[in-house]
């Protein structure tokens, strides 16, 4: 039996609105005590143990019974294997979407990732040095829950910014694993490898690849092994296991964030195909449960038409059961005075996707302030992003997007400040830095601007 989608109906004219709408948008990034307890002692084992550790907790949840870690690295002919094995439809696919988000990422560098100096009327040369990390790391789902579109958005900035090295690790669990929702217990050389994956990253110039998961990887990653390279930054998404370990191994390692479940918000003026708005609901529903739809609208008929189009579509959805329960349980469906008023209101949200599905998605766009990307027009499905449009889809949740960006070339850049003070500079500048110093108590300043200033 299909199960039924009923996203909460709410409206800004009713007088508990903001509470039924905090209500609904609530989600909680604590994570499990549970969870927490067993990535700390996997982190501790494998900072101490190394390989050793690695292989170990490999063997455990991902059921690979290898002998030594190198056993588990993927070659670059292991890549280019998996991309020629490819249909065509797939291959040319694949290729595609890398080359247009290469293409904007090259755009981005270009605008916010050089380096750039001048001198000021003293001569004092002020800069910025922008430089790319030595080596990364990419964590990849592995297994049947593999998203080649994940390794795109994450290696590719990072080859464009420059790195040196991006070491990939993917879980190839053995089928019957805990990791494949089996009991453990069975042992293999070889676990199932997602293809397109590996042809991903064929075309996305990974360096290293090794056949592990979970927080043990993570660990790997941050503090080195002796096969597996210590990085110095890890990126890429992961289950609670690795989002925990992630958080822990901050400020060892950098990370790109931590991110909550998907969200799709819509605005919608009511002239777009019903069906189409329906569908980009369950987009992000189908995810998981937790994942959250939102549609803002100022027009109650047309609300309904979505509601009519969601009964209609639901039983046709291969993950109905999961559509169903995220909507049922966090989508909402929300009547608005205005456009205006929606727009407002997305502000207070600051969701991932934000579809503005509008005749006139440029009249509103300069009211938006807070999203991670947005997606302007209905011919813009929020999907299109996720897989080709050029953009990066790793994208800050949970409304982070009030202070953070999505995933980007600068974020595999670090930037170094350049000062080179001339000798009348310093007759400018010294006597600033004393007096200031001097002020902070801090002689050993003071005295160093001060040795600078010339003598008369």
């Amino acid at each position: 039996m299909t199960p039924k989608a009923a996203p909460v109906r709410l409206s800004t004219a009713s007088a508990g609105f903001d509470a039924e709408f905090k209500a609904r948008l609530h989600w909680s990034a604590d994570a499990d005590a549970a969870i927490e307890k067993v990535v700390a002692d996997i982190l501790a084992d494998v900072h101490k143990r190394g390989d050793e550790a690695v292989l170990e907790y490999t063997r455990r949840y991902d059921g690979l019974g290898a002998a030594a870690v190198p056993e588990l690295e993927l070659t670059q002919a292991d890549f280019k294997e998996a991309f020629d094995s490819l249909p065509s439809a797939q291959r040319d696919a694949l290729q595609a979407a890398a080359d247009r988000v290469r293409s904007y990422h090259e755009a981005q560098k270009k605008a916010s990732g050089e380096s750039w100096s001048y001198r000021d009327v003293d001569g004092t040369l002020l800069g910025q040095k922008v430089t790319p990390l030595d080596r990364v790391g990419i964590y990849v789902p592995g297994g049947k829950a593999a998203y080649p579109s994940s390794l795109l958005m994450n290696a590719i900035p990072a080859h464009v910014a420059g790195v040196g090295e991006i070491i990939m690790v993917v879980p190839t669990p053995v089928k019957g694993s805990v990791a494949t929702g089996g009991s453990g217990g069975q042992s293999s050389t070889k676990g199932e490898r997602n293809v397109l994956v590996l042809a991903a990253a064929y075309v996305a110039g990974v360096t290293r690849a090794f056949t592990i998961g979970g927080a043990q990887a993570v660990a790997a990653l941050a503090y080195g092994t002796a096969t597996i390279p210590a990085v110095d930054k890890i990126t890429g998404p992961g289950n609670a296991y690795v989002a925990a370990a992630k958080r822990r191994v901050f400020g060892t390692v950098g990370i790109d964030m931590i991110a909550g479940p998907s969200e799709i918000l819509v605005l919608a003026d009511g002239t777009t195909p019903p069906d189409w708005v329906a569908m980009d609901l369950f987009s992000q529903a189908e995810h998981d449960e937790l994942a959250q739809s939102i549609l803002l609208c100022p027009d109650a008929a047309y609300i309904d038409r979505v509601q009519a189009e969601i009964d209609r579509l639901l039983p046709g959805m291969p993950r109905a059961e999961i559509i169903a329960a995220s909507l049922n349980g966090r989508g909402a469906l929300i009547h608005t005075k205005s456009m205006e008023e929606a727009c407002e209101i997305s502000n207070r949200i600051a969701p991932e996707h934000l579809e503005v599905s509008s005749s006139e998605p440029q009249r509103w766009e300069p009211l938006l302030r807070h999203a991670g990307a947005i997606f302007l027009g209905a011919f813009t499905s929020e999907s299109l992003g996720d897989y080709c449009a050029g953009p990066n889809h790793v994208l800050p949740t949970s409304g982070t997007a009030r202070f953070s960006s999505p995933l980007g070339v600068y974020d595999f850049q670090k930037r170094s400040s350049l000062i080179e003070v001339s000798e009348a500079g310093a007759q400018v500048l010294g006597p600033i830095a004393v007096t200031l110093a001097e002020g902070e108590g801090l002689q050993a300043h003071a005295e160093a601007a001060r040795m600078r200033l010339c003598r008369i």
